[in-house]
């Protein structure tokens, strides 16, 4: 049961930590559930995991390449494994493992990775992620989730246990996770969810961005302009079909993502774009293909324009100019 009081506590724990909470719930409806971490217990809020259900967890260490190859192992025996460590090394450390354990050998694992795009900004970009969605996007057999909230967090670890196919769900974001659905929802992997409805301009925004695409949202509506804010929480599946839908409603589709804007959810949308021929502009807001000083995590997002501000200066730019 999903109710206000628990997606305030995970708003305020942040969706990393909510990934240790619901594991809790997750467990008491299928014994079969293990969790693998690399020495995050702590950072993944999974220490009263550990310590409650000792056979269900398993702690690899840091050695995220065995991670993988051992979560493949007990899938194959039919348990319905976790896997949780920071998200650089989620992805791009056992990217090999990865690829032939579970897409290629098709073992079903959740990946979650926590701490990703620029959180970890004053550990600087060995600890970023601003790669994962393009890496995990290009192989065959992987869902990808980019949740907005932590209750979206929730959702996507659901939905990804469920599917026949593994899953990499990206979580990004810190404490005191702004809460973007104040309550429960039907959660569909590769059916994006239009929060606001507006005209001209659609933004398209996933993980944090969801957040600022809504504040962003709210100041150009007391200027009299209306622009339509879509979550793209699944970056693959993606929604085709409500690509084509916006690029007919919508005059410009702005792209937003805590992330490279290539390989990621720019890179998928202007692949629909150019494909399907559709009579669309479309503008980009990510990190611009750099690896820049460390900082603090409002610091890295104000540098790269993932922010509010940013988005309504884009928004009034190309409203101007067209």
């Amino acid at each position: 049961m999903i109710d206000k009081k628990k997606i305030k506590t995970w708003s305020l724990i942040g969706a990393r930590a909510t990934v240790g909470m619901y594991a809790l719930e997750l467990v008491n409806k299928d014994p079969n559930l293990l969790v693998l971490s690399s020495d995050v217990s702590t950072s993944s809020g999974l220490d009263r995991f550990r310590k409650q259900y000792p056979n269900n967890y398993f702690e690899i260490g840091i050695a995220e390449q065995n991670l993988i190859g051992v979560a493949a192992g007990l899938a194959s025996e039919n348990f319905n494994v976790i896997t949780t460590t920071f998200a650089p090394f989620q992805t791009l450390r056992c990217c090999e493992q990865i690829k032939v354990n579970l897409s290629y050998m098709k073992n079903k694992v959740t990946m979650i990775g926590v701490a990703s795009g620029l959180v970890q900004g004053p550990l600087g970009y060995t600890h970023c992620s601003i790669e994962d969605l393009s890496i995990m996007r290009s192989l065959p057999n992987l869902n990808v989730i980019s949740p907005a909230d932590s209750l979206e967090t929730v959702k996507a670890i659901d939905a990804a246990i469920k599917d026949e196919k593994s899953s990499y769900i990206r979580v990004t974001g810190t404490t005191n996770n702004p809460i973007i659905y104040d309550a429960d929802y039907e959660f569909k992997l590769g059916k994006s969810v239009t929060l606001k409805k507006g005209k001209k301009i659609a933004l398209l925004a996933t993980g944090t961005m969801v957040n600022e695409a809504l504040n962003a949202h709210e100041t150009l509506k007391q200027k009299n302009l209306h622009v339509t804010v879509v979550n793209f929480h699944t970056i693959k599946p993606l929604d085709i079909d409500g690509i084509i839908k916006l690029a007919d409603e919508h005059e410009i589709i702005l792209t937003i993502e805590e992330h490279n804007i290539i390989g990621g959810l720019s890179s998928a949308v202007s692949e629909v774009i150019a494909t399907h021929k559709l009579n669309c502009k479309q503008i980009q807001i990510g990190i611009n293909d750099i690896y820049d000083q460390g900082g603090s995590y409002q610091f890295l997002k104000k540098k790269h324009g993932l922010n509010a501000e940013n988005i309504i200066l884009k928004v009034n730019k190309n409203l101007n100019n067209n």
